[in-house]
């Protein structure tokens, strides 16, 4: 404006256009500076919106995204970071960084895992120009889905214990794969979240918790299924785990399977957990858990309720509370000892944090505060970033004292654990955009001679820009004459400033300061400027301060050096009292000053070392500030309309004062009411005549003078109305927007605004809005209406209420403004055809609304139809329009659509119309199936007339019937389009129609469809039925057959169901053939039930068609069995010394199989238990006895169990009582020796019965009367002298028990008795001794006669302690041996007694001890008996059957302890070893369920209470039971054209049972032997299919059972296409009938080897003559060259007399030198090719392939090795480097290793490949095998091209091993396998997989001969049977058998629905082929197996031709 102003008036006259040029560029200046000076900080600091979780697990078929996002000022970046910091970039294939900030981790193969990328710490970074932050820690880690396999492993438990089985899963995966379930191999399964008390508890764990094991839980296998999280994979255990119930012997003290005595455990909040504490013990001991009180060594008892149980000893904690960790400690005890083990639990809670507060806006140099909350447990460590870079501050508040400009920007609170981690940001943002001064560079101290110049620089920096100023000694300095100032800035914002100083005096010296100021603060420096001369005081200005402040004054010196500075007052220097300091530099400082005592004049001296001084004086000032005192306006409110007044007080302060008045710090003056008068210089007063809103505020008196200002407030509060600041007024919008109605009042208190609806469409009434409506909201008077609809419109009253007046409020109208609106959408309407029909459609909305009519989408011109018309009608709301339509037709079922326009938009309403007529014919009426009694019928639903059809109404009539008068219905619901009729008459012809119907009427009948019905099953029960108990475990039941109408037909059987009464299982049925015997009775007897048992029976017919209704079920009860379970909670109560209670709980009633009539109350001293002759029994029939008659403190051991008629139940466990004590009986000797003259030795022998223990003895000494020496009878004597008593307390062992008697009188004789006490009282006394001291002593010995018992391995004393005067010899003697010389072992201690060192069983006998004086001798002798662990006992079979073995138990003569038990240790052949606990008084003991048929080693061992003794002898011995026994052919095999029907029945099992049989067959010009099937289940029929007719056969047939497998091969003949049959194979002729001539002593089987050997021999030697001469001299092209032929042999190996090699040729093996392979532990090889190797001399090799050529033993000898060059087979060439002597892969069987024939013994080498050997074999040619491609049982089906036995695929079975026809297999020397050692039963056999492969047909494995194109006459040998399965091998568990089952087989196209073996219908496929039709061959089939075919020969034997 100042511009403005300046120019002049004629420049504004003349360029008014320059003029006005410059008033915009002003203009715009200002508008610039305006929006610069005004701009806020607008900037926000990044905050996550997504932040991703702390743990991210994918799997790699899956991937994962990752999703990040942040808000902020500007938008921030979102960068993604590693732990380390580093950047995260894309990963081709496997990780993107999305452009929205997610990373994306990309579905990958497992090849390309890369632990860089998919196990990684990553961090998401948010960024902007604020600041940084990082979220959590993401842990990101990729599963790669991998095989694995869970286990159960074998767990331990003593019975009655609780145990605990764990699901053992592989680390890499326990973290995804949890137990979701466990399974038994008895169809059991158990869940979590069984009841606790369960036997069977699923922990939440995982673990299986089996409480109160017992023999049938070792029963069992057990398997867990778990389920992976990521892939959703569930699966079952691979390994079955089982328990092992061990009996316990003897006590056992608690242990835990583990040695931890500590564990951590980690569980999450609100989940289950579980504290484990596997202890096992007997007796079963009880388990406690406590909780130690944290930060204590103390601990509690867990307290347990519906969340916190106990399952035995396991703890369950149900949702975990945090509050729930800590130490737990689990103590187990029993009667022998006790445990415990701790678990350190801690419950983990998710992770929260919070900073408070989240923003903060904080001034330069005022300080802040971050509050980190947090929550979660458990917490390790808090740490503080900012912008995303750590502080080193780790509490949970974060002070910054003064804030500075770096301080700014974002701040993050970081919590974590081990786990997981939580973050929290927060804002610091500066209190405005400006800098601080801050001093960048500066001057030093300095030291300069007079005259000098002097240059001193100052720069700072700053926003706004600093000045700064100088400074020396306090006072400001400016340009002068020598004083030059000068200041500029930099390009970089740096103010400079300089200071020169010309010509520098003393005077000049001093302190000098630059400060650089703003008005944001300053920066200072100082600095001393020292200049050479005499000291020098600068004149110091007059000081003011506070009372109350610290003065600090600077003395201002000049000149160099100087040597002190003090300070003086009043001529005394200072400092005269504490408040005063002075410091060397001449600093005066005096504190808390005070006017009195501090006010006066101070003087500064300075002197230097020549003793020139300078002083200097200054005036000190102190002022008060003023002090007001207080005032108010009073507690309560004011009025409007009141008045007030105040008084401002000033009591203390220097004058002058200024005494001020404020107004919420506006100044006040006298106006607007309010008066201000000064009443005297210290008082002011305020008035206000009258109140009103303006005056309310904080009113501040202000009062100043020199030294300071005081102010002292008080608040006015008014009630002031409320009055409106912002009105609300009558608002529209448009509909679907966000609508907001402000209304805003103003008063005192500060008024409530409502906001309130009208009930109806005109103002009057109104109500509140409805709570918790989102979409209408009332915030700070706003009334706020999201997505605003019509619904909305009316009427809104705003109400502003303050408790002052009767308030504000205003009435308001909001309305919509809305397009057309329909309420409907779609509707459906419906006409009958051809009656008339409107349409209606009514829009609402804004008028005018325009309203058009589409049909199916197109434009509806009423002028294009004369039948439609269209009319319109103007409503308040909207328009109604009408469509009609004059009469509806067919093509009217069509879309209409009402369309609506206004201003604002338009809708639309469709109209679906629907025409509706009667259905129309259906149509297609079907069979589907017929019986007896119904008929299954489907149609085709015909046209519905546009009307749901309601039902079809399924006429039908007999045949001789009308329809008007037969004619019966059934109802069919209109959705369905089959349907059955099932009331018809078995055999009756009916015709069938059916009618459609639907609301407007019925359809014309459909075409009639006649049909027959067939039989059908018997229509009543058999009759007469009754059941009686036969034993215990068999019911026999009788019924007779059903009323004759009831047959339908001939009855084939009956069916016998039978199940447990009391179950909800189905019955389980037997079959009982029809008895042809008219009026006979037929029976069964059902064995395998339960003991005392209910069982329902029921008994149906059934005829070829099925079975017939069941009867009634009749119950009745198997015979009384003993009790299978003990009375439990056994209890003994010590009632007496001799009596204890034994009470008990019944059985069960379901464990009691039967009517318990009484207990059984076995008891007995616990030491000797093991002796069945110790115990006692008492029978009752109550549940508690007393045993009377017990010894006295004496341990029991009591067992009960219950008996009924059938017998004692089972035992149950032992319980302990211990009898009381009570007084002991007397000592049952006493001796008295003379020692002395005047003592006396007084011994003894302990009690027979202490009764207790005896925890004194009593010697009683009293003189004996002289005339009583002949009476011993001390208790006569007992009134004469009082007897003296001396206690003696007895040693450990109760042993040596002797007292001294002394001081006695050498002239009298004294009598002795002893007694023995225990806590009870004192026994009985012994008898009595009398004897007088004297001088001459014998020898005499205190000891006893004793025997002594000891155990094996221990130290023992034999006591021999004497008496006598001279001291006697003592000798001893062993076994009547007298003991010489001591030894190691043995020795004579000093008191005489011997001494054993570690006993044999070797010392036990009689030891003597003599001792002789000259006065006497004596002697005791002792027995010595060493108790040892007992010898082996003596063992002998007795007998053996099929499933056991019996052996008789017998200990060894020589032991002396009592034996305990016997513990049996078998194993079967092939099998581990078992044990089996044995009671001592046992002498014969069965084994049972051993295997058939099996060999078993057995031994026993005898166990006593010191231990095991030595072991038996081994017995070797096998059960009963052979192979199966191999039946004739006529038995076995029935023959037809294109079938054979075995007869399994026939086998004989040889004692145990079969398992399953192998069938294989193949022609007889064939090798190829055809599988049919491996697994056919034993007895029945089976029938062989797709035969050719009129072909000779061979069968091959293998039977299994537990002993073994046999093979039978058959020959046999298919009749002809007619029945007929064809004539035998004719034989070749023998050797005899060639050569009649030959006698017969001549055997073939010699002559024939020794002359072939002869030859061989002689043209060997002939050829080796010529070999050498033509190789020295012989042309090229004849000499000797090497070839390698390969001829395949096929070895095959007999089992028994019927699979021969070829009965024709007996004597070809010897013939040969063969030897079979030898029988391994591998399975035997089928069909190996044993190559050999053939030196051939010939010219030239043909280039061309040989196949394999099968050597066929029939055939001439030296047939195969004619060179057949003419003929269709191809030669193998030779490849060139392979000129080895031995061909490649050649095994050779060695002559004379046969060792006594046996062919299991032979050996077998093997070559080598040779390195350059290629692939052998042709490939892709067609060869006679093809014609067996279709062959094979009806089991197989032929769309599998697997399972195809096509020529071209003769070499797969080595081309599956490495590409190499002859490829090396595994190293068990077994040339044709090349599968891996586990899989032995699979690849090996070719293209049938494992693990039956074995069963495959044996010459199509390796196709030996699939290159020769000739057909042999004859085939080789039988190969070796297949071998057994390994033992409890399912055939079907098998994860990679490529078999077939029989169930699919079922699903072969020539059988429906059919299994072998059962007698129902067969539907078979025609074929001419066949020759059969359905009924023959349903009867060949059914054929009973007891009936001879008419058409076979009797008396086949094995191996023979069956000509038919």
């Amino acid at each position: 404006m100042m511009l403005f102003r300046a120019a002049s008036a004629s420049e504004t006259h003349h360029h008014p256009t320059k003029m006005m040029m410059k008033l915009v560029v002003f203009m715009m200046m200002m508008v610039v500076i305006g929006v610069f000076g005004a701009s806020e900080d607008n900037t926000d600091g990044p905050v996550f919106v997504r932040e991703p979780p702390n743990r991210v697990d994918f799997s790699n078929t899956t991937g994962a995204v990752l999703e990040c996002s942040a808000r902020g000022n500007p938008l921030p970046e979102i960068i993604w970071v590693r732990s380390d910091g580093t950047a995260v970039g894309n990963v081709p294939g496997l990780r993107n960084v999305l452009a929205n900030g997610n990373l994306v981790f990309l579905p990958f193969r497992a090849e390309d895992y890369r632990q860089e990328v998919h196990a990684q710490v990553y961090s998401c970074l948010a960024k902007n120009s604020v600041g940084s932050i990082n979220s959590r820690d993401v842990n990101v880690r990729a599963v790669v889905a991998q095989f694995y396999d869970t286990d159960v492993n074998k767990e331990y438990a003593i019975r009655g214990n609780s145990v605990i089985l764990k699901c053992q899963v592989p680390s890499f995966v326990a973290d995804f794969v949890a137990v979701v379930s466990w399974h038994t191999d008895q169809g059991e399964s158990f869940y979590a979240g069984a009841p606790d008390d369960s036997k069977y508890l699923v922990l939440p764990s995982g673990e299986l918790h089996i409480r109160d094991v017992g023999p049938e839980d070792g029963y069992k296998s057990y398997q867990c299924r778990t389920k992976h999280r990521l892939t959703g994979e569930t699966r079952l255990s691979a390994t079955k785990g089982r328990l092992v119930i061990t009996e316990p012997i003897g006590s056992v003290k608690p242990k835990f399977p583990t040695i931890d005595k500590s564990r951590t455990f980690e569980a999450s909040i609100f989940t289950s957990l579980t504290l484990l504490c596997p202890a096992q013990a007997y007796p079963v001991p009880s388990i406690r858990w406590f909780k130690f009180v944290e930060g204590t060594s103390r601990k509690q008892v867990i307290a347990l309720n519906e969340r916190v149980k106990q399952v035995a000893g396991t703890l369950i904690i149900r949702e975990a509370k945090v509050e729930d960790s800590g130490k737990y400690l689990c103590v187990v005890n029993n009667s022998v000892g006790g445990e415990s083990v701790e678990t350190v639990l801690t419950v983990t809670a998710p992770l929260k944090a919070s900073i408070e507060p989240q923003v903060q806006t904080v001034d330069f140099g005022r300080p802040a505060v971050f509050t980190c909350a947090f929550e979660g447990n458990p917490i390790k460590t808090i740490s503080w970033l900012k912008d995303g870079r750590k502080i080193d501050h780790s509490e949970a508040i974060l002070r910054i004292d003064a804030v500075r400009k770096e301080d700014k920007g974002m701040y993050q609170c970081f919590i974590r654990n081990d786990q997981e981690s939580a973050e929290a940001t927060a804002e610091l943002k500066l209190g405005g955009r400006f800098d601080p001064p801050q001093i960048r560079h500066a001057f030093d101290e300095q030291t300069l001679k007079p005259g000098s110049s002097v240059y001193l620089k100052c720069s700072a920096i700053g926003n706004p820009t600093p000045e700064i100023t100088w400074e020396l000694d306090g006072t400001r300095l400016s340009n002068s004459d020598r004083y030059q100032i000068g200041q500029y800035v930099t390009v970089n914002g740096d103010v400079v400033s300089n200071l020169n100083i010309t010509g520098i005096h003393t005077n000049d010296g001093g302190i000098y300061k630059c400060t650089a100021g703003s008005k944001v603060g300053s920066a200072e420096h100082v600095a001393k400027i020292n200049v050479y001369g005499i000291p020098f005081v600068k004149k110091m200005e007059k000081q003011s301060i506070v009372a109350g402040g610290t003065l600090i004054v600077h003395c201002p010196v000049a000149g160099y050096p100087i040597e002190s500075i003090v300070w003086e007052r009043d001529s005394r220097q200072l400092p005269t009292s504490k408040k005063q300091k002075v410091f060397s530099n001449g600093t005066l400082i005096i504190e808390n000053v005070e006017r009195s005592s501090d006010q006066a004049t101070y003087a500064c001296v300075a002197k230097n070392s020549q003793g020139y001084n300078a002083r200097g004086m200054l005036e000190v000032q102190v002022m008060v500030v003023p002090q007001i005192m207080p005032f108010d306006f009073g507690d309560e409110p004011m009025n409007s309309g009141d008045s007030a007044s105040v008084a401002c007080s000033i009591n203390k302060g220097d004058l002058p004062l200024n005494i001020t008045w404020s107004l919420n710090g506006q100044t006040l003056y006298s106006e607007n009411g309010v008066s201000i008068s000064m009443v005297n210089k210290k008082l002011s007063t305020l008035s206000i005549d009258y109140m009103d809103a303006s005056h309310v505020g904080e009113y501040s008196c202000i009062a100043s003078n020199r030294a300071g200002t005081s102010v002292l407030s008080a608040h006015l509060s008014v009630n002031v109305p409320p009055r409106w600041i912002l009105e609300p007024t009558d608002k529209a919008f448009a509909q679907s927007s966000d609508a907001a109605v402000e209304c805003k009042a103003d008063g005192f208190p500060k008024p409530t605004v409502t906001w309130k609806r009208a009930t109806g469409s005109v103002p009057g009434d109104y109500k509140d809005f409805k709570p918790n409506n989102p979409d209408i909201k009332v915030e700070d008077g706003t009334l706020m209406i999201n997505n605003i609809q019509k619904s909305n419109e009316g009427y809104y009253l705003c109400e502003a209420v303050n408790g002052i007046g009767s308030g504000l409020s205003a009435v308001v109208l909001i309305s919509v403004q809305s397009p057309p609106q329909f309420d409907i959408k779609l509707r459906n309407q419906t006409s009958r055809r051809n009656d008339p029909a409107v349409l209606q459609c009514e829009a609402k909305g804004e008028k005018p609304i325009g309203i058009l009519w589409n049909i199916n989408g197109k434009r509806l011109e009423p002028k294009g139809d004369s039948r439609y018309t269209i009319r319109e009608e103007i409503l308040p709301t909207g328009v109604l329009s009408d469509l009609s339509i004059k009469h509806t037709e067919r093509s009217d079922s069509a879309l209409f659509t009402c369309v609506a326009t206004n201003a604002f938009g338009s809708d639309d309403t469709s109209i679906n119309m629907i025409v509706q007529e009667v259905p129309e014919v259906p149509y297609e009426l079907k069979v589907l199936d017929k019986s007896g009694r119904s008929v299954q019928l489907s149609w085709v639903a015909p046209y519905d007339g546009n009307a749901r059809i309601t039902r079809y109404q399924i006429e039908y009539k007999q045949i001789k019937m009308r329809w008007d008068e037969g004619l019966e219905r059934v109802l069919v619901p209109g959705d369905q389009t089959e349907a059955g009729v099932f009331t018809l008459k078995p055999a009756t012809t009916y015709h069938i129609r059916i009618v459609a119907e639907n609301e407007l009427g019925s359809s014309e009948p459909s075409d009639t469809v006649t049909i027959i019905t067939a039989e059908e099953a018997p229509g009543g029960p058999p009759s007469g039925i009754r059941v009686e108990a036969n034993d215990q475990h068999a019911l026999k039941i009788f019924w007779k057959p059903p009323n004759r109408s009831d047959w339908n037909g001939d009855i084939l059987g009956y069916y016998v169901g039978y199940k447990l009464a009391s179950a909800d299982k189905p019955y389980v049925f037997d079959t009982v053939e029809f008895s042809r015997v008219e009026g006979s009775e037929h029976h069964l007897l059902i064995t395998n039930l339960k003991t005392y048992t209910q069982y329902s029976v029921v008994v149906q017919a059934f005829n070829k068609v099925g079975a017939g209704p069941m009867s009634e079920d009749i119950k009745a009860y198997t015979a009384e069995g003993s009790p299978e379970q003990p009375p439990h909670d056994t209890t003994c109560t010590t009632l007496t010394a001799q009596t204890i209670r034994v009470s008990w709980v019944s059985p069960t009633l379901t464990a009691a199989n039967g009517v318990i009539k009484g207990y059984k109350v076995i008891y007995g001293p616990t030491e000797s238990w093991f002796d069945e002759n110790t115990k006692d029994a008492k029978i009752t029939a109550s549940t508690e006895t007393i045993l009377h008659g017990l010894k006295k403190y004496t341990n029991y051991s009591m067992q009960v169990l219950a008996y009924t008629s059938g017998g004692d139940g089972v035992r149950s466990n032992p319980i302990f009582c211990q009898t009381e004590q009570d007084v002991p009986e007397a000592p049952i000797a006493v001796k008295a020796l003379v020692m002395s003259s005047d003592s006396i030795l007084v011994s003894w022998k302990p009690p027979v019965e202490p009764n207790g223990i005896v925890e004194q003895y009593t010697v009683y000494v009293r003189e004996a009367s002289n005339d009583g020496d002949n009476d011993n009878d001390h208790k006569q004597q007992s009134g004469d002298v009082k007897p003296r008593a001396h206690r003696v307390v007895p040693n450990v062992k109760n042993q040596n028990l002797s007292y001294q008697a002394k001081d006695l009188d050498e002239r009298r004789r004294y009598e002795f008795w002893v007694t023995a006490s225990t806590n009870i009282g004192e026994g009985q006394a012994s008898k009595s001794v009398t004897v007088a001291p004297g001088s001459k002593i014998p020898a005499k010995i205190a000891s006893f006669d004793d025997s002594f018992t000891t155990t094996y391995k221990e130290d023992i004393t034999l006591p021999c302690l004497a008496v006598g005067q001279p001291q006697p010899e003592i000798a001893w003697k062993i076994k009547g041996v007298q003991f010489a010389a001591a030894n190691d072992r043995i020795r004579q201690q000093s008191d005489g007694s011997l001494f054993i060192r570690d006993v044999t069983r070797t010392d036990a006998g009689e030891y003597s001890c003599h001792v002789e004086n000259s006065f006497g001798q004596d002697s005791v002798t002792h027995q010595l008996v060493v108790n040892s662990p007992p010898h082996s006992p003596l063992v002998t079979l007795t007998s053996t059957t099929t499933g056991s073995l019996t052996i008789k138990l017998k200990p060894h003569p020589t032991d002396v302890e009592p034996i305990h038990g016997y513990t049996v240790h078998y194993k079967p052949e092939f099998g581990e070893w078992e044990t089996v606990q044995v009671p001592s008084h046992t002498d014969k003991y069965t084994l049972e369920k051993l295997l058939c048929g099996t060999r078993y080693q057995l031994y026993v061992t005898a166990y006593n209470s010191i231990g095991t003794g030595d072991p038996s002898d081994n017995l070797n011995t096998r059960t009963r039971g052979e192979k199966p026994i191999i039946p004739s052919a006529d038995k076995f095999i029935e023959v037809s054209s294109n079938s054979i029907t075995l007869h399994f029945d026939e086998w004989s099992d040889g004692g145990c049972p079969m398992l399953y049989f192998v069938v294989e067959h193949k022609k007889k010009v064939s090798s190829e032997w055809i599988q049919v099937s491996n697994h056919v289940k034993p007895g029945g029929n089976f029938v062989v299919l797709d035969l050719d007719p009129a072909m000779w056969y061979h069968l091959r047939v293998t039977a299994h059972n537990n002993a073994g497998f046999n093979v039978a091969e058959y020959e046999f003949a298919t009749l002809t296409v007619t029945g007929g049959t064809i004539a035998p194979a004719r034989e070749l002729p023998g050797a005899r009938f060639l050569f009649p001539w030959l006698p017969e002593w001549v055997d073939l089987n010699i002559a024939v080897p020794v002359a072939a050997t002869v030859i061989v021999v002689a043209v060997g030697i002939i050829v080796i003559c010529v070999a050498v001469s033509r190789r020295a001299h012989g042309p090229t092209q004849t000499r000797l060259t090497s070839d390698c032929r390969f001829y395949d042999v096929v070895y095959n190996q007999s089992v028994n007399a019927v699979g021969t090699l070829d009965k024709r040729r007996p004597d070809l093996r010897d013939e040969l030198g063969y030897i079979a392979p030898p029988n391994r532990k591998l399975p035997p090889v089928p069909g190996s090719n044993y190559n050999t190797c053939d030196r051939i001399k010939r010219g030239t090799i043909r280039p061309h392939y040989r196949s394999h050529s099968t050597w066929d033993p029939r055939r001439h000898l030296y047939e195969e090795l004619s060179n057949r060059r003419g003929s269709n087979e191809t030669v193998h060439t030779h490849r060139g480097g392979m000129e080895d002597e031995i061909c490649p892969y050649a095994t050779f069987h060695l002559l004379g290793f046969r060792e006594e024939m046996d062919p299991s013994k032979a050996m077998q080498f093997q070559t080598f490949p040779h390195p350059h050997a290629g692939t052998m074999g042709p490939s892709g040619m067609n060869t006679p095998h093809q014609a067996h491609s279709r062959a094979g049982s009806q089991s197989m089906p032929r769309q599998n091209r697997r399972y195809d036995r096509v020529g071209s695929q003769g070499s797969q079975y080595y081309t599956q091993c490495n590409g190499s026809i002859y490829s090396p297999g595994p190293e068990y020397d077994d040339p044709a396998n090349c599968a891996p050692e586990d899989e032995q039963y699979g690849s090996q056999y070719g293209g049938y997989g494992n693990p039956y492969d074995q069963y495959g047909s044996r010459g199509s494995i390796g196709r030996r001969s699939m290159g020769s194109l000739r057909v042999p006459p004859q085939t080789a040998g039988s190969p070796e049977p297949p071998p057994p399965p390994p033992r409890n091998h399912d055939p079907n568990d098998s994860k990679d058998s490529n078999e077939i089952s029989e169930a699919e087989c079922d699903r072969d196209q020539l059988i429906n629905s059919r299994t072998y073996g059962e007698k129902k219908e067969e539907v078979m496929r025609n074929s001419a082929k066949d020759g059969m039709n359905h009924e023959e061959m349903r009867k060949l089939i059914e054929r009973r197996s007891n009936e001879i075919p008419g058409q076979t020969n009797g008396g086949l034997t094995t191996y023979d031709t069956v000509a038919v």
